[in-house]
């Protein structure tokens, strides 16, 4: 059972304050919405708890380290000293969803020290919607050099709240179906981690800053209790860090709102971040693409060499003059370098990231490119063999330079949670530290990085803005294997899109995919509103340019844009329906999404959000009367009208269905 000291702790948040060893330190966000009581049990044990508008965040919860060499601080400890700090500014993103962010909080820092002598800092920062809290190891002479073997951070809740997860340690990283249970239900699972409390708020469990340290995982622990989880550094290995001092660990972090919307649109995890270490990021332009990519997920083409070889020469041009004349930035092409041939997934095989399959112009093609405003996105599947990656990282992005690919998608593909042939775990330190080197490396040749089979988004694109989106989590491809429930798409923006960019690659207008035995759980409506929806610098339009040419619908994925001045969740309820509307930077004009599960729905829309000067021309692409995700999903249709700030519509979802609008501004 949970100590008994919870309850008079409870007792003191909203009333007097229990006795304590040492009296209890407290700090609240700038609007006194949230709190955070650091305080030391009678033993000295470190513990804190949460509130937000007198409701419970988090219960009374342990802190503190268990290290290598029979270390420990997490008992004994006095309060060496404390500090407190308030900030607020105003930044602005190079790109982004938000382009201006309010950075508020007020920050308490304490200083502890253990009876050996150990020194540990715990630095908790209110936010107005958020409480973040991270350790920090000061330079000590007792611990220049050491092992993390356990984090012992509880976050630790009123109830047994509603949460949706996907599992960790379950061998397909993060490319899971969210699951929405109890927590009770759940053992180890996988942040982002999002909650609708007992007590009618919402919470999101995350971190942030995710550098030299393993990811963080939830643990189970009964009665409510969660506890850190950290990835250990291999099978063999039960080490979770090594460390020098000084260091300071990830943020870890507790989003909270009063409606699932509000998740979408804070901003605390890329607050917690670093600003832009890069200067001048003017390199890095979002935008849309098209691929050499679909067509081998639909049997069309071949990855590997043989009669039905995608990235072929004359294949690749065909994509280029595609994307010339629709207005698409980039080509991206998988399967051109060798690797492809043979069992690469787990390390088969050895990806050569400067060698061209022979039907695989790259001079010529990145001269046809270049010549027609296009350029080409370079892919580096590793199949998880990060050595060999590592070995050609230098040659295969001065390559990517040399041949004006502006743009990586990069790959790590692997049957398990760990490393091929190491035993290494892809969210443990090791790979973490790797991925800031690819990182690095985009920085030194100028290079976007479009990351598939990731470590987790943590807010680095503030700091690396060449750290343009991820995948982490199942995106289209699926629907050519197996399929994602018409659901899962409600499910993402409150769950996985919070943590950062997915390149989910939305966009199938050939729903029922004749070339195999899948079908798409969508409708053309809804492809065209996740282009609003899901949130990507880099969007992919990833169907075959031929069942794009002469579509009408094909319109809104021309017009839509993949920078955003500001963005507004209209509605939404997770794993149901959503709608989102986003302003283009550097514009008047306004995009919206809507979409919905297996049941269709009505959403009422106010256009509130809109200039209240201007009146907009609404073109509406949207389910017909008959669609259905199941039995007529490519039915739809366009429609035009005038609206201003004062208008409200109702959108008719089909079910599995959606609609995207765009809003002009008449002249």
């Amino acid at each position: 059972m949970r100590r008994i000291a919870i309850i008079a702790l409870l007792a003191g948040l909203f009333a007097c304050q229990p006795e304590q060893k040492n009296p209890l330190t407290e700090v609240s966000s700038p609007n006194d919405n949230t709190k955070i009581t650091f305080y030391l049990t009678e033993e000295g044990k470190p513990a804190y708890y949460s509130s937000y508008q007198n409701k419970s965040v988090i219960d009374s919860s342990a802190l503190g380290f268990i290290l290598g060499d029979s270390m420990a601080i997490n008992e004994g400890l006095t309060i060496v000293s404390t500090s407190t700090n308030t900030f607020d500014d105003t930044w602005e993103q190079p790109w982004g969803e938000q382009r201006l962010i309010r950075n508020n909080y007020n920050e308490l820092t304490i200083n502890l020290q253990n009876p050996e002598g150990l020194k540990l800092n715990v630095i908790f920062r209110a936010f107005d919607e958020g409480i973040a809290m991270r350790y920090e190891f000061p330079s000590q002479d007792a611990l220049k050099e050491f092992k993390v073997m356990d984090e012992l951070t509880e976050f630790n809740m009123s109830g047994d709240h509603s949460a949706w997860w996907i599992p960790a340690y379950a061998g397909n990283r993060y490319e899971y179906i969210y699951t929405n249970s109890p927590i009770s239900e759940i053992e180890r699972v996988h942040t982002p981690f999002t909650l609708e409390t007992t007590n009618d708020l919402y919470l999101h469990l995350h971190e942030a800053a995710l550098y030299d340290y393993p990811s963080m995982v939830i643990k189970n622990q009964g009665d409510n209790s969660l506890k850190c989880d950290l990835v250990p550094y291999s099978k063999t290995n039960p080490v979770k860090a090594y460390l020098k001092a000084p260091f300071s660990t990830p943020w870890r972090t507790v989003q909270i709102g009063e409606q699932p919307g509000d998740l979408m649109t804070n901003y605390m995890i890329l607050n917690l971040n670093e600003p832009n270490k890069l200067g001048d990021v003017s390199w890095v332009e979002p935008g849309k693409y098209v691929g050499v990519w679909w067509e081998m997920f639909i049997n069309v083409g071949t990855w590997h060499q043989g009669p039905k070889h995608a990235a072929n020469t004359e294949n690749v041009k065909k994509y280029i003059d595609f994307a010339a004349a629709n207005g698409f930035k980039g080509v991206l092409v998988e399967g051109w370098n060798y690797g492809w041939d043979g069992n690469w997934m787990g390390g088969g095989t050895k990806f050569e990231f400067t060698k061209p399959y022979p039907d695989y112009d790259v001079d010529a093609l990145s001269k046809y490119a270049a010549d027609r405003g296009v350029y080409i996105i370079g892919h580096h599947e590793t199949g998880a063999d990060i050595e060999n990656y590592e070995e050609q990282l230098d040659d295969a992005y001065n390559f990517l330079n040399k041949y004006g690919m502006k743009a990586v998608k990069t790959g790590y593909v692997e049957n398990g949670d760990t490393l091929p042939k190491t035993g290494i775990y892809h969210h443990g330190q090791y790979f973490v530290n790797h991925f800031q080197r690819v990182i690095d490396m985009g920085v030194k040749y100028k290079t976007m990085i479009v990351a598939h089979e990731p470590i987790k988004a943590t807010g680095k694109r503030k700091t690396y803005p060449n750290m343009v989106s991820r995948e982490g989590a199942r995106g289209q491809e699926y629907n050519a294997m197996g399929g994602n429930p018409t659901s899962h798409v409600t499910v993402l923006p409150f769950t996985r899109l919070l943590a950062g960019p997915m390149d989910y690659t939305p966009g199938v207008f050939d729903l029922e995919v004749a070339t195999t035995s899948e079908q798409v759980q969508s409708t053309i409506g809804k492809e065209l509103a996740l282009y609003t929806v899901i949130y990507a610098p880099m969007q992919m339009a990833n169907d075959l340019p031929k069942n794009y040419e002469g579509h009408p619908a094909f319109q809104y994925i021309k017009d839509v844009v993949t920078d955003w001045e500001t963005t507004k969740v209209l509605n939404g309820k997770i794993g149901a329906y959503v709608t989102v509307a986003r302003q283009e930077r550097n514009g008047d004009r306004w995009f919206l999404g809507s979409i919905t599960n297996e049941e269709g729905r009505d959403l009422d829309i106010s256009f509130a959000f809109l200039d209240p000067n201007t009146t907009y021309t609404a073109t509406i692409y949207g389910d017909a009367a008959d669609t259905h995700y199941q039995t007529n999903p490519s039915a739809y249709e366009i429609k035009e009208m005038e609206v201003t700030s004062t208008s409200n519509l109702t959108l008719t979802l089909a079910p599995g269905g959606g609609a995207a609008i765009s809003l002009v501004p008449k002249k």
